[in-house]
């Protein structure tokens, strides 16, 4: 998580995603609201099996849904190569993006500078990223082809055309109307400058053969592919019986106490999410809850993608598998909204119950972290003020997790600085008053331990 995020943040989000990961037990269902059952319910030590593949897409699991997708070979993610005919050269975007996209290099280099990835706004029309992050268009001048666009438009958007006996043979429209071509001289461009007429031979400098060199087969593919229309239902019937109440009743009965459920965020704002996902998967997990509680099995609800995406890879919904989730506070934020939305569906309880549980476990520490220096509400403060906040807030928190009986507390890094007068400087706490500061602490966390 980067260094500028808030203290509450951080904080908010360490503690929810734990609840979500760790808690979700068994509970009663009316309306879409829990009450949690008592804790003798709980069936330790947990043993649970991960129902994946069935409210997050991965391809890999049940590649058969995406069978019926028109061009399923072009999804958003595919990574192409594309290589004139005519010239035996792969089109380039020199740098990896920035500037002019070339045909100079007869074989496809390390550097990706030959790849391209596909942004799919129907079954025959893309848009072309390059491995720098900038988009294929067409530049000012009407024609010359570049990759210079941060985020695609009408002059980034291309049709690809392919042969009818050989889908790999392709042309491409540019949003001129022209198709691309290569034109030979001393340093060999792409334009957007080719009619119409064709012979799909080998020296139509228009023709253009692609290579696909890696795809993503996840829940933005599915959604995006089909189309809202086609995708809702094909996803409503694959979530109503990929996973029924049979299951439960078998896991159950095999000894399992527990199912693990992946679900992604978009699941917060079911039943009409963002576009191009589908609605549907919030209803199938509360069917989920209804089951586990007939069976007496725990949950473990698995935040699995979450909004810009955490990883590279299909199961985080990513769309072209660029790593978006953190660059910003704005997708750190909206974790924490659908973390809240399915705590408060889904388990409403007192969120010190997980120190019942780690209490049951002998030598079990609940590690506590402050991050107060990432906090701007401290920027302003005396050193006292500082010391003061300590004692009212934090020595409050830590009262309620250091129970009698309970688990060990750990408070560490305990980052505390002064910003007295509005300097830029950040000098530590002076070593007597952190030993102050830590006082406060221990007073309050040592006041019920027996």
């Amino acid at each position: 998580m980067s260094s500028h995020c808030t203290m509450s943040s951080r904080r908010h989000l360490r503690c929810a995603w734990l609840l979500l990961l760790c808690s979700s037990w068994l509970c009663s269902l009316s309306d879409g609201k829990r009450t949690p059952s008592p804790s003798s319910s709980i069936r330790l030590p947990v043993r649970a099996v991960c129902l994946g593949g069935w409210l997050v897409t991965e391809g890999w699991i049940l590649p058969s849904l995406f069978d019926g997708i028109p061009n399923n070979d072009l999804l958003d993610g595919a990574q192409l190569q594309v290589k004139s005919v005519a010239w035996g050269a792969y089109l380039t975007a020199e740098q990896g993006g920035g500037a002019a996209v070339v045909a100079n290099r007869t074989q496809a280099s390390s550097r990706g500078w030959e790849t391209f990835k596909l942004w799919r706004i129907n079954e025959t029309t893309f848009n072309f990223r390059a491995s720098g992050g900038q988009f294929v268009g067409v530049g000012s001048d009407g024609c010359a082809v570049v990759a210079v666009a941060a985020s695609p438009g009408p002059s980034e958007t291309f049709q690809v055309v392919r042969n009818a006996g050989d889908k790999n043979r392709v042309r491409i429209r540019a949003p001129n109307g022209y198709f691309l071509q290569v034109a030979q001289g001393s340093k060999p461009v792409v334009t957007a400058d080719h009619g119409e007429s064709t012979s799909w031979g080998d020296d139509d400098p228009s023709v253009f053969a692609i290579t696909k060199v890696g795809e993503l087969q996840g829940e933005y593919q599915i959604c995006n592919g089909y189309g809202t229309a086609k995708a809702t239902p094909i996803l409503r019937n694959h979530w109503g019986t990929y996973i029924v109440e049979d299951d439960f009743r078998f896991i159950s009965a095999s000894g399992l106490t527990a199912v693990r459920i992946p679900v992604g965020w978009w699941i917060a704002g079911d039943p009409n999410p963002p576009a191009p996902y589908v609605g549907g998967s919030l209803q199938a997990l509360d069917n989920a809850f209804k089951w586990a509680e007939k069976y007496k099995l725990g949950v473990i609800v698995d935040l699995h993608a979450a909004p810009g995406s955490q990883n590279p890879w299909e199961h985080s919904s990513s769309r072209d598998g660029t790593q978006e989730w953190g660059a910003t506070d704005a997708t750190i934020a909206q974790t924490v909204q659908v973390i809240d939305f399915l705590a408060s569906r889904l388990g409403p309880a007192n969120a010190t119950e997980l120190l019942q549980f780690a209490g049951g476990h002998p030598g079990a520490v609940v590690d506590v972290h402050y991050y107060t220096v990432f906090n701007d509400l401290f920027n302003n403060l005396t050193v006292q003020q500082n010391i003061d906040f300590v004692r009212s807030n934090f020595s409050g928190e830590l009262t309620s997790v250091t129970t009698r009986n309970g688990p060990l507390t750990f408070v560490v890094e305990l980052d505390i600085r002064s910003f007295e007068g509005g300097s830029s400087q950040l000098p530590c706490l002076a070593p007597c008053q952190h030993a102050k500061v830590l006082k406060t602490m221990r007073n309050a966390s040592s006041s019920d331990v027996t």
